[in-house]
């Protein structure tokens, strides 16, 4: 199974776990496997209409998902999903 390592913000809906094993034939499957078992995450990483929110960067194997196949890009066992929220705003 694919490796999906969550970002600290997002360890609460995990259950403070870092890295999470959850099946898919792509990242969408994957992300939905995700959110199927912990589903406080599906409003963070997805939209309205199913897609992946415009804040949310999902990485595969370090190759940003969105350059690739967004949600249609296939995993394979072994890899790694990484998902990584935007940051904004501040003050100088």
């Amino acid at each position: 199974m694919p490796k999906v390592k969550i970002p600290p913000v997002l360890r609460a809906q995990t259950g403070g776990r870092s890295l999470v094993e959850v099946g898919g034939d792509d990242i969408g499957g994957v992300l939905r496997a995700l959110v199927d078992e912990h589903g406080d995450l599906g409003h963070q990483l997805f939209d309205s209409s199913g897609d992946l929110n415009r804040y949310v960067n999902v990485y595969l194997n370090d190759e940003d998902v969105r350059l690739l196949g967004g949600l249609d890009t296939s995993v394979t066992e072994g890899d790694t999903v990484v998902i990584l929220p935007a940051m904004a705003g501040g003050t100088r």
